[in-house]
């Protein structure tokens, strides 16, 4: 049984960093592309991020792009979202998704969501 297990989140300052963790466990975690969503208060989810099986290729949205940085250890069968510059949009509820496909930004192709961890950051 897949579990997608987030941590990291947190109330921070504008301007401030937060590294968010993603634990999965279930399946053999390198053979799955994985991603980070968010969902805001009153809005819908948004891509975030994305990473190959293997780690050498990312995707970013706009809205993080040179801010944010994801990165996955595959023996710790973990997933990483380092966030740097934080801004008051980036509020939201942050989920890790996993999906036998290849990398992708689009969230109908991941099978597997953990249950978020929320992030607030304060003007």
């Amino acid at each position: 049984q897949v579990q997608l297990v987030e941590s990291g989140g947190g109330l921070v300052q504008t301007g401030g960093s937060l590294t968010l963790s993603c634990a999965a466990s279930g399946r053999t975690f390198s053979s799955y592309a994985m991603g980070w969503f968010r969902q805001a208060p009153g809005k819908e989810r948004e891509f975030v991020s994305t990473i190959s099986k293997s780690g050498g290729s990312t995707i970013y949205a706009d809205s993080v792009k040179g801010r944010f940085t994801m990165s996955r250890d595959n023996a710790k069968n973990t997933v990483y979202l380092q966030m740097n510059s934080l801004k008051p949009e980036d509020t939201a509820v942050y989920y890790c998704a996993q999906t036998r496909a290849t990398y992708s930004r689009y969230a109908d192709r991941y099978d597997a969501w953990g249950q978020g961890t929320q992030v607030t950051v304060s003007s």
